[in-house]
């Protein structure tokens, strides 16, 4: 069976990543100052963040429901069936539009929802990539992973809550007083959906939260599990996400740390400066 596997770059894989990965990417769309912007094609995060801090409104949208069902049926002359990855359900709806647009296609469309965003995203393509290769079927993989959607984690600590408040994520007033006490909320994504951790004075306390955070969960809930670790951040100097990746190698000396630019999508919630760590499962 031909399976072809399509995600957005919610998962943060690039362009010349999904080629060497024989997988399909849909650009996400996002707005500055009103105008469309497709990730990976037009803007470059150094120029997402200099719009950005020059006050320009950014906020995110959908893929356009007929750019999704042209690359299935394009793939489908080719293929037995697609699987498809989208973000969450839990933080978007472009989960629901396609598995609303996959009831057309008589199950050879198939949408998997395990709760993951971004390096968790990815790590569940690299885990149907391995499955399929042992024979699995695209209903199969999707059983697979969905039984398996708690086993990821994600901490994040926000260097501003400026662009959470503009989504109504915080209040005016909490967003002020976070910034004249210097607090870095660390916010965690669990079973799909983002919550508040922590509150902590400082980025030095802030990287020290999602540190514990992580070492907790590899320690109890995933003891028994083999898992990827990875670090992200957000902004245009890559040197910020190195020296981070090289923080959290130092803390889990026995994983192979990757690292990510957190896709655009997050960055317009998240600001730039964000430091984040996850985990997930590893076939």
């Amino acid at each position: 069976m031909k399976t072809a596997i399509v995600t957005d770059t919610n998962s943060g894989i690039s362009i010349r990543e999904a080629q060497e990965m024989g997988i399909y990417l849909i650009p996400m769309p996002f707005f500055i100052g009103g105008k469309t912007y497709l990730e990976g094609k037009d803007c470059t995060p150094k120029e997402f963040f200099q719009k950005m801090s020059a006050g320009l409104e950014v906020s995110t949208s959908q893929p356009a429901p007929e750019e999704i069902t042209s690359l299935w049926e394009g793939l489908l002359e080719n293929h037995d069936a697609v699987l498809h990855f989208p973000m969450t359900s839990g933080l978007s709806g472009s989960c629901q539009t396609a598995k609303a647009l996959s009831k057309e296609y008589g199950g050879r469309v198939v949408v998997v929802d395990d709760h993951r965003i971004s390096v968790t995203l990815a790590q569940s393509i690299y885990n149907a990539q391995t499955l399929l290769r042992q024979g699995k079927t695209a209903e199969e993989v999707q059983a697979i992973l969905e039984g398996e959607k708690d086993a990821s984690s994600i901490y994040i600590a926000v260097n501003t809550l400026e662009y959470l408040k503009k989504s109504g994520r915080v209040t005016a007033a909490g967003a002020a007083m976070a910034a004249v006490l210097q607090i870095k909320p660390v916010l965690q994504i669990q079973g799909g959906k983002l919550d508040a951790y922590k509150k902590v004075r400082g980025m030095l306390h802030a990287k020290k939260a999602l540190i514990s955070a992580l070492s907790h969960d590899l320690t109890t809930r995933f003891a028994n599990m083999k898992m990827a670790i990875f670090s992200g951040y957000s902004g245009g100097d890559p040197s910020l996400g190195e020296l981070w990746q090289r923080e959290v190698q130092k803390a889990f000396p026995k994983y192979s740390v990757g690292l990510i630019s957190l896709p655009l999508s997050i960055c317009c919630h998240v600001g730039e400066g964000a430091l984040g760590v996850a985990c997930a499962k590893e076939w």
